[in-house]
């Protein structure tokens, strides 16, 4: 089954597999996902990553999840897709979404590639509003 929503799907994985308690995530990658994962890291909601490019061509991103250590909860509270295939949502430097007043992360897809809304406004580009993370 071809995938339409890459996006969607990677983070439908990674709620999945926080459901299910699993520690580690595997996903098929794209230059997409991995600065998105690259940004999970930076931002302190995964404990680590791997781009193994060996198995396929098309590789694959090996993902920690991240766990409380006192309750067992999941870092990653909430992942929510806001522009779709379907429906493409897009935001001036001024207009992008700010996640649970500043809580949260809001990826954008900009001129300047992938990056939180934050470094977006402060690099002073809009964009794509691919999703946002609490």
């Amino acid at each position: 089954m071809a995938v339409t929503d890459p996006i969607g799907d990677y983070l439908t994985r990674i709620r999945n597999a926080q459901l299910a308690g699993h520690r580690i995530v595997e996903i098929p990658a794209s230059n997409m996902k991995k600065h998105i994962t690259e940004i999970l890291y930076d931002q302190g909601y995964i404990l680590k990553y791997k781009f193994d490019d060996a198995e396929g061509k098309q590789g694959v991103i090996k993902i920690a999840l991240k766990y409380d250590k006192k309750t067992g909860e999941p870092v990653i509270k909430k992942l929510g897709r806001i522009s779709k295939p379907g429906l493409r949502k897009y935001a001036k430097r001024d207009e992008i979404p700010r996640v649970i007043n500043g809580l949260g992360i809001a990826i954008v897809s900009t001129s300047k590639g992938v990056m939180t809304g934050r470094k977006a406004q402060r690099e002073n580009v809009g964009g794509e509003v691919l999703c946002y993370i609490y």
